[in-house]
């Protein structure tokens, strides 16, 4: 049976030419002129890059919005490689929201997961739960399980689509559509949603029938690891229930750092 959503199987087309001159740095790294994709529909920007890149990835959170990028795609008929992120302390419903995924669009899903020896090496060092103690050493943890996985999954690729909206936080409300990726020399980040709102996002899930991720139905709003994620209440921010111990200007996860807030590397001792 033909996939509803192609993989691409070949990375032998030729390397995308930059996109870019010199802008100004945002936490989405250094955008593409105002006048690429800005005001463009997500599915157009998922074409544009679609076409403008020769080796595409999705970076798929399970989150709403990654669902409905894995659903404009299948739609669109886009041919692109998903990706997602087990760190190893994900909640069971995400495991669960994996196969379902796969299930409904027919595809394969490639997970991820963290160096062993990065990991075994942290917990050694700062103990099973160090993220609760100081936001240094949950960058860190953020860091080993889920920065160091994605950058080496995104070797050999051009370019990498993305769920973040500028709405989410306010560290996201500088979220470019385009833009080259800081912490991924020579590839393009881009996020076709980030002028979306949440409504805008659930409207289509309902309207698509997309599957989306079950603890949204108990009142969770973002989801990440277990022990980083909590339900909300009415009137907080979308992201309030991630590291709530934290204020709003360091909360930002493994996948979005700014230049200038990274987690202290690791040492490996001989």
């Amino acid at each position: 049976m033909r996939s509803a959503l192609p993989i691409l199987q070949s990375l032998e087309r030729s390397e995308s030419p930059s996109v870019f001159n010199r802008y100004p740095r945002s936490l989405m790294g250094s955008p593409a002129p105002p006048e690429i994709m800005s005001g463009e529909s997500p599915e157009a920007v998922m074409l544009w890059a679609h076409s403008k890149f020769s080796r595409l990835a999705l970076v798929a959170s399970l989150q709403a919005e990654s669902s409905v990028l894995i659903d404009m795609a299948s739609r669109a008929g886009i041919g692109v490689r998903v990706i997602t992120l087990d760190t190893g302390r994900l909640p069971q419903e995400t495991h669960d929201m994996i196969d379902r995924v796969r299930d409904r669009y027919r595809i394969s899903v490639d997970v991820i997961v963290p160096d062993a020896a990065d990991v075994k090496q942290l917990v050694h060092e700062h103990g099973t739960n160090p993220f609760y103690r100081s936001p240094d050493l949950r960058r860190l943890c953020c860091e080993v399980r889920k920065s160091r996985p994605l950058a080496g999954a995104l070797i050999g690729f051009d370019a990498w689509l993305t769920g973040v909206r500028r709405q989410q936080a306010s560290t996201r409300s500088e979220t470019q559509v385009v833009a080259e990726d800081l912490e991924h020399p020579g590839l393009t980040k881009v996020a076709p949603l980030a002028a979306w709102s949440k409504d805008q996002v659930w409207s289509y899930i309902h309207e698509h029938d997309v599957p989306y991720h079950s603890l949204y139905d108990r009142g969770y709003t973002s989801i990440g690891c277990a022990p980083c994620t909590r339900a909300t209440s009415a009137g907080e921010d979308e992201r309030a229930g991630r590291w709530w111990w934290e204020n709003d200007e360091v909360k930002e996860c493994g996948l979005h750092w700014t230049p200038d807030n990274r987690p202290l590397p690791i040492v490996h001792h001989e």
